[in-house]
């Protein structure tokens, strides 16, 4: 009984020197990177990651492309003793190696303790910015902020229903695209049949998004329309098919068709773009794509997302 009563004292003693487990650490709604966030700080209101109540302490969490990972490091061999009062370390996580900076600096008028992670990830690099006061660096210290980037994991997906849920509008066709990913939680989503490894414009795929002010003159919408079109990223040699104002769920729209090559085969797509007007505040902006041969069988599917995109509330 004594021996029992010794190894459970040291079972406890060895919990309560171990940093907090990957099981409790909290994911941002939306993002495949999270971390155990330190004592005082809960899932921020206005951006992915945490915040102490008063709003003074950030931790802002993102993902970045994957070959930002491999550059922050070169950077770092590169240059291994930092500069300008900016100090270089590395940490191991259940992630992987992460790189961080450690500064001081100024938000306005106030000084602040500055600290800049980045993670592996699969298919993408995690990145960390924390800010912190420095009439909070006492409870917030350096070791402190290190301990929680130690505690930094990855998860292999979010589940599509996480994903459109954080979305400002309700997405109820899907159109039997399987592979749904945020660009950016709240604000943009991808459906593909592709994936993010193998890439997308081999097959067809569409983002959907908010845009901030256009205009109002119909005139004017179809020129910023077609601009717009002539701009998507990724898509080269394009040619416009067709520009032409529609209705989209009884709104004002506007639907240009594109004709390019797009990714590293240069594959020969068909790009539609439609964007659904508002008078009062953001735009619907679609881009769906898919190779020229399979684009009669996309476009019936891409219309059906289209035409499923419903207001929240």
């Amino acid at each position: 009984m004594k021996l029992i009563r010794l190894l459970a004292a040291f079972a406890l003693l060895v919990a309560s020197a171990l940093p907090a487990l990957a099981a409790d650490a909290v994911y941002p709604p939306g993002l495949r990177l999270g971390m155990v966030p330190l004592v005082g700080l809960n899932t921020a209101k206005t951006f992915p990651g945490f915040e102490s109540e008063d709003g003074s302490v950030k931790v802002l969490i993102t993902e970045l492309p994957p070959a930002a990972y491999g550059e922050v490091v070169s950077a770092f061999n590169s240059n291994s003793a930092g500069a300008n009062g900016v100090k270089q370390d590395k940490i191991e996580t259940p992630a992987g190696l992460a790189y961080f900076t450690t500064e001081s600096g100024k938000s306005g008028d106030t000084p602040v303790r500055r600290y800049s992670m980045i993670v592996p990830g699969a298919g993408f690099s995690g990145y960390v910015a924390v800010q912190i006061p420095e009439n909070a660096t006492k409870i917030y210290t350096d070791e402190a902020v290190r301990q929680m980037f130690a505690s930094t994991v990855t998860r292999k997906r979010v589940s599509a229903e996480e994903q459109i849920a954080l979305m400002p509008f309700k997405i109820t066709d899907l159109a039997d695209f399987k592979d749904i990913r945020t660009l950016a939680p709240g604000a943009s989503i991808i459906l593909a049949d592709g994936n993010e490894s193998a890439g997308y414009e081999s097959k067809p795929f569409m983002i959907l998004g908010l845009i901030g002010a256009t205009p109002q003159q119909a005139d004017d919408r179809a020129r910023f329309a077609q601009e717009a079109a002539l701009q998507i990223p990724g898509v080269r040699e394009s040619r416009v098919t067709m520009s032409e104002p529609i209705r989209i769920n009884g709104q004002q729209g506007f639907e240009t068709r594109i004709d390019g090559v797009s990714g590293k085969d240069k594959t020969p797509v068909t790009v539609v773009q439609w964007i659904r007007f508002s008078t009062g505040g953001a735009s619907l902006r679609i881009i769906a794509s898919a190779p020229r041969d399979q684009w009669q069988a996309a476009f019936t599917r891409f219309r059906a997302v289209r035409d499923g995109i419903q207001p929240k509330g």
